[in-house]
């Protein structure tokens, strides 16, 4: 019921039938399942055409049941975030299926849980490959792509930061994903002043605890560890993925047109106590 009455309220505040991002086109990536999937999802309610970029090889059967349930045109590419190559191909792609992008959602990510004494620096540098990295390569190859294209119009990046890049949270050891995310949010306010010239703006949305597919699995086989992160949230309870829609909407619209740079915190109340 209340995933329903967030949906209709997202396209009443959007003032028109056709959504604050019509004739927008976005790409999503990490968009094959979870907290991806539910932003594309909320990009797609909002107007816009969506690519979904995704190592899984799920990525195609999710994009088709997106636009079925949608009704817009959305397509799922195959990429690895880490390579340049791919990124590169993968953007090619967008441009031949769908035109040239104006939002991207950089929401690729992975975390480890090995204590920080025990981390093997392969595993250390796999997890800021993908989360910083993978944004960076993203984000940079948008950028030329939209700089290249010369029309004018409005762009927009939303990097999806964490809460954890302003608070260790307990009792789960995170340091490579806690790194990388405090870094994500630093790239944000860099690349949102070098690119702002340029027509594209560059902020993040910082997530707390959501109950996505992959939080669902933890939970299931650590529900101690569960119900000690929800006795730490102020709201009680973690978020629903889409409750992130409203937030990255604003954000990849031209509603927001004077927010540069920031990195929204969504987390129920968890880092602010």
């Amino acid at each position: 019921m209340f995933l329903d009455e967030r949906r209709d309220y997202a396209r009443l505040m959007s003032g028109n039938i056709t959504g604050p991002l019509h004739g927008r086109i976005a790409v999503v990536t990490g968009g094959a399942r979870g907290l991806g999937y539910a932003m594309a999802r909320s990009l797609a309610d909002a107007g816009a055409d969506v690519a979904l970029l995704d190592l899984l090889d799920g990525v195609r059967d999710a994009a088709e049941a997106l636009a079925a349930d949608t009704g817009r045109r959305c397509v799922g590419i195959t990429v690895d975030v880490t390579a340049e190559a791919s990124i590169a191909d993968a953007f090619g792609s967008v441009a031949r299926d769908l035109g040239i992008a104006d939002v991207l959602v950089n929401s690729a990510g992975i975390t480890s849980g090995t204590p920080l004494i025990d981390t093997q620096l392969a595993s250390w540098q796999r997890v800021l490959d993908v989360n910083l990295t993978g944004t960076f390569l993203a984000g940079r190859e948008f950028a030329r792509r939209h700089v290249a294209a010369a029309r004018g119009n409005p762009a927009s990046i939303v990097n999806v930061s964490s809460m954890s890049a302003f608070a260790v949270n307990i009792p789960q050891t995170q340091a490579a994903y806690n790194t990388s995310k405090a870094a994500v949010s630093m790239l944000t306010k860099s690349a949102a002043i070098e690119w702002l010239p340029l027509g594209i703006r560059v902020n993040a949305i910082a997530p707390g605890y959501f109950a996505s597919d992959m939080t669902r699995d933890f939970v299931a086989s650590n529900p101690e560890m569960a119900e000690d992160w929800v006795r730490r949230i102020p709201a009680g309870r973690m978020g629903e993925p889409d409750e992130l829609g409203g937030l990255l909407v604003y954000l990849a619209s031209e509603a927001s047109s004077y927010v540069v740079g920031q990195s929204i915190v969504i987390d129920g109340g968890y880092t602010t106590v």
